[in-house]
């Protein structure tokens, strides 16, 4: 019986269209454990590639037909295959045509005459960084959290399947429009809060998003990445209904501050609550001074956040409870 948890072979396609270059690096991949596949033009390994997508791709740069650039141009506009790792082959030396490859989103090069230590050795090195890309946005996929990366002028720089679901919620639309993609910038209500966002001082608290639409709570967090020179952007989404009795027990509230954290959560300012249950902001401030100091937080999105969590975790735990 077959194991479902068997490691897989990683799958290599190799795109020359010399049969001798084919033949060295099939027979040195394939005695290394890679699965292979070849192609000796870019039109045909396009072809290929729709139904079967390999897990990374030696290109060679001068071929018949389109060439390697254009193939890999193709290759990276295509959101299904544009991440997988390409490593262009050429014997090309002359600095243009090397940054001309990185430009069109090559992750590495080999330089003819092929040697194949070096050869097992690149293809591994971006094997490995390509598996923890994906265990990144797979645990973003199927998590509480989505997150995106943008530059310091608000363009968007990483965009995962579950950063693309959440705009999509946000927006209320089935689908992204073509012009929100990498590189362009974020859709107008975000791309306005984060330019409200970078124009504090560097020392200044960083304010979350909160906006609710359709029932459904978004929430957005701006945390700089420095090494990268990006932003990353956490996001959150929470149902608009809540369960007063569970925020209350479960965090050790009373019920008037479960139903001032509620209102909050809706982005209802303080004097906004005071009028809908009756009180003035004055006592909701101070209302929220005790559900701060309850929370183990200092801001207003930090405790939604807080709350959000915990009875999102309990739903989930009685929910399993009643299944079993």
């Amino acid at each position: 019986m077959t194991n479902e948890f068997t490691t897989k072979k990683d799958t290599v396609m190799i795109v020359d269209d010399t049969p001798e270059n084919l033949a060295l690096l099939s027979d040195t991949l394939a005695e290394s454990g890679y699965r292979v596949l070849v192609a000796t033009d870019g039109l045909s390994a396009l072809e290929q590639i729709a139904y079967l997508k390999p897990d990374i791709i030696l290109l060679d740069v001068m071929m018949p037909g389109i060439d390697g650039y254009e193939t890999c141009n193709r290759l990276k506009s295509d959101p299904k295959t544009a991440a997988i790792p390409v490593l262009f082959m050429t014997a090309l030396s002359e600095l243009d045509d090397l940054l001309r490859g990185f430009g069109e989103g090559a992750v590495d090069y080999l330089v003819k005459p092929i040697r194949p230590p070096e050869v097992l050795a690149r293809v591994e090195a971006q094997l490995k960084q390509a598996r923890t890309i994906q265990r990144v946005e797979n645990a973003l996929n199927n998590g509480l959290f989505s997150a995106l990366a943008i530059n310091a002028g608000g363009s968007i720089t990483w965009l995962p399947l579950a950063g693309s679901r959440w705009l999509c919620e946000f927006l209320q639309l089935p689908m992204l429009p073509e012009n929100i993609k990498i590189g362009s910038p974020l859709p107008t209500p975000l791309f306005e809060w984060v330019k409200s966002q970078l124009t504090k001082s560097e020392n200044a608290e960083h304010v979350a998003f909160e906006s609710t639409r359709g029932g459904i709570h978004f929430s957005l967090k701006l945390t700089p990445c420095h090494d990268l020179q990006e932003y990353l952007l956490l996001l959150e989404k929470r149902s608009g209904n809540w369960n007063l009795d569970a925020v209350k027990n479960s965090l050790g509230l009373t019920s008037r501050e479960a139903e001032i954290l509620m209102w909050i959560s809706r982005g209802k300012t303080n004097k906004e609550v005071g009028l809908i249950l009756g009180g003035s902001s004055r006592t909701v401030n101070k209302h929220l001074e005790h559900i701060f100091e309850k929370l183990g937080v200092v801001t207003r999105a930090a405790a939604v956040s807080v709350a959000l969590q915990r009875t999102s975790n309990l739903s989930a735990v009685s929910e399993t409870m009643q299944t079993e």
